[in-house]
Order: C-alpha cells, then structure tokens, then sequence
C-alpha cells in the first residue's frame, strides 16, 4: 500500500470521526467507559490477588517423622520434598529448634522460666519439615503425597484456609470474564452504529469512487481507520485518568491509614499499568477494528 494511500485513509477517517462527531464522541465516551471500568477493576483483581497470594504464602504444611527415624532418612524426606513441583520453599525445624521457638512464643524469650525443663527437652521427637506452596490449590496433592512416604508419621496442614483462598480465586477469575465480555461486546456495538452511520453519509461518494476504478480495500480502508482512532482515543483517555486515580489513592491510604500498611499491600503504579496499558491499547484497537469490519462487511456492498 502506497503512502499515499495511506495518508488517505488516515484523513478520511478522521472527516468520518469529524463529520459524525455526535455519534464519534457517544462511542469514543463508551469505549473510555468500557476501557475505565475494566481497568479500575483490573486493579481492584490484581491487588486482590496479590493480597490473597501473600496470605498463601504464610499457607504451610507441617510434615512429622516417625520415632527413632535416622538424620539420613530425614534428610532423604528433604530431598524427595525439593523436588516436588508445588514446592516453593521447604524449612527443617529441629526439636531444639522448636523448643526454643515455644520459649519465645510461650514464655516472651524468657530463659529462667523455661530453666526448670534445662536438660529435658519436652518437645523431643517433634522435629519437622515446615513446606510453603507455588499454589495454594496443589496442597491436596502434595500432602496424599506426604502421606504415603516412608518414615512419614504426620502431615499437618491448613485444609480451610487452602480451600476458601482456591474458591476464592476461581470466583474472581469467572467475575472477571464475565464483566470483560460484557463491556467488550457493549463496545463492539456502539462502534459499529457509528461506522454504520459513517458509510450512510458517504454512500453516494462511494458510489462515484467505485464507477472510477477505486479498489474494495481503498474504498474501505478510511472506515477501518476510523474505527481503530475511535478505539485507541477511548483507550488513552481512561488509562491516563486510571493512572493519576491509582497514584493518588495509594498515596491516600498509605498516608492516611498508616495502619493497614502491615494487612494490605499494594501493587505499585509501575506494576498494575506494565500490563494494564499494552491490554486495553490493544483492546481499544482490536474492538475499534473489529466492529468497523464487521459493520463494513455488512452494510458496505464493494
């Protein structure tokens, strides 16, 4: 395609944007709308999830060893353990280990008053494999795992808590496909009345333009420009509104309620918009030329 022809194009597009303002602005303000609505709820998902992926990783499996078992066969757990796929980490805690913890938990760090038990470790045999999960969800399998181990006498684990965080997220993953549909084919539509409307106005003019040998792609063309301008408008506009509204409001909570800061944490601008701003460009742009195309094919006979 020459430049020229490209140039073309690209002014008769903006003449249809210009030309059928009206309609032009109704579907750029529903697809900035469109484009708002799913970015504001973009972040609300992925600072959900983050807060819900932190509290998975405070989600463990406890693993106890049967009596007299050896260091070696201990060890040999661990190694059979690293190599599971839903392994993130995995922490040995010796009987030592956990009496101290339980000093510091149970008597506040204070030595004298665990002084009585100097000697008789009343935590002997406790020893255990303390093992954080890639996916909450995989726990099930892990621990049918754990369980058919030899030298395995325990496995204790969060069955409640894994499961009300798996049903958790499969909800959001559903509410989230359903709203996108939604707003996309909300989208496509208004689009398409205004391209529809777009070829109304000019059909004597493309009448003329194809009795002098003008092409199907030529004669088309500024109506697929329109659509994508129309798309990619109404996907910078709520992206650069979405921005300062995001920085601003985490800047807000963080100040103003200093005491969430260690419950909820936040994604940062840079981290929710790496992925929000290429998305909804190219949502933008891929709606914008799907409705002109499908509206074209329709109602342009060429």
């Amino acid at each position: 395609m020459r430049i020229s022809s490209i140039a073309y194009s690209l002014k008769q597009g903006i003449k249809n944007i210009v030309r059928n303002k009206m309609f032009s602005l109704a579907s750029i303000a529903t697809m900035a709308a469109c484009i708002f609505l799913l970015g504001l709820f973009y972040a609300v998902v992925a600072n959900f999830q983050h807060i819900v992926k932190s509290a998975e990783e405070g989600v463990s499996i406890t693993v106890f060893f049967d009596e007299g078992i050896t260091q070696e066969q201990i060890d040999a757990i661990g190694n059979e353990i690293g190599k599971r796929v839903e392994v993130s980490k995995y922490n040995y805690i010796s009987e030592d280990d956990a009496w101290q913890a339980a000093i510091n938990d149970y008597f506040g760090g204070d030595e004298s008053v665990a002084s009585s038990f100097e000697g008789d470790n009343p935590l002997v045999g406790s020893s255990s494999y303390e093992i954080y999960l890639n996916d909450v969800s995989m726990q099930k399998a892990l621990v049918t795992y754990l369980e058919s181990l030899d030298g395995v006498r325990q496995v204790n684990r969060s069955e409640i808590v894994a499961d009300m965080l798996t049903n958790f997220n499969v909800l959001v993953g559903y509410i989230s496909l359903a709203i996108i549909i939604i707003l996309l084919a909300v989208a496509v539509f208004l689009i398409s009345n205004t391209v529809t409307i777009g070829i109304a106005v000019r059909r004597e003019e493309i009448s003329i333009m194809k009795l002098i040998g003008a092409t199907d792609f030529f004669v088309r063309a500024p109506f697929i420009v329109e659509g994508i301008l129309i798309g990619l408008i109404g996907s910078c506009i709520p992206l650069i509104a979405l921005y300062y509204m995001y920085r601003n409001i985490i800047q807000l909570v963080t100040e103003r309620f200093k005491i969430l800061q260690g419950v909820l944490t936040f994604l940062p601008v840079n981290s929710v918009f790496e992925i929000l701003t290429p998305v909804s460009l190219l949502i933008g742009i891929g709606i914008g030329f799907l409705g002109s195309f499908i509206t074209i094919r329709k109602h342009l006979k060429v």
